[in-house]
């Protein structure tokens, strides 16, 4: 009998947005082959790419033993620029949640006093058929304005950079974000 694919509140598909993927690989937490594995930023001091199974992230275990974060701690909530939040979310996010892979140190959009559900990376493309509704919010983070922001929202790749992080608020729906570059 096969165990229900975990469950993130923060990050409610990471198989869609490549934080985890199908893998025949030992976990080393659990020592179990689940058929999945992270493949997102560890911060710890042993070296964990690639090594650690949901399960073991959503429980917390891997945080425990390892001493491990999958998301900056100080970065949910954009270190206090974007909604305060809980400790008690700042730590779901960072230890029991999958993060994602940026171009700069990746950061955990806030709002309503929440940690926002993390949708994926994003292109022009994607935001423009997907999330036409987070435009404004990323030029305004991106702090650039006429040409300068339009010669940057249409180089925007979801695989390439620059590259949009998107993020839905959990209390109201809206969506918001960030983008960088390598």
């Amino acid at each position: 009998m096969t165990e229900p694919f975990p469950q993130f509140r923060y990050h409610p598909d990471p198989l869609a947005t490549g934080s985890i993927v199908p893998s025949t690989t030992v976990c080393r937490r659990c020592s179990r082959v689940r058929g999945y594995i992270y493949v997102g930023p560890v911060f710890a001091v042993a070296d964990l790419d690639e090594a650690i199974c949901p399960w073991c992230i959503a429980d917390g275990s891997a945080a425990r033993e390892f001493g491990a974060e999958f998301t900056d701690s100080a970065g949910v909530g954009d270190y206090g620029s974007w909604d305060a939040v809980p400790a008690a979310v700042v730590e779901e996010v960072s230890q029991r949640t999958p993060g994602f892979s940026g171009w700069q140190q990746e950061r955990w959009w806030t709002h309503c006093g929440d940690a926002a559900a993390f949708l994926g990376r994003a292109g022009r493309r994607e935001v423009e058929t997907r999330w036409p509704d987070v435009v404004a919010a990323l030029k305004k983070e991106a702090g650039m304005e006429g040409e300068t922001w339009d010669e940057y929202f249409a180089a925007l790749d979801a695989d390439g950079s620059p590259t949009a992080y998107i993020f839905r608020c959990r209390g109201c729906g809206q969506l918001g974000g960030y983008s960088d570059c390598d």
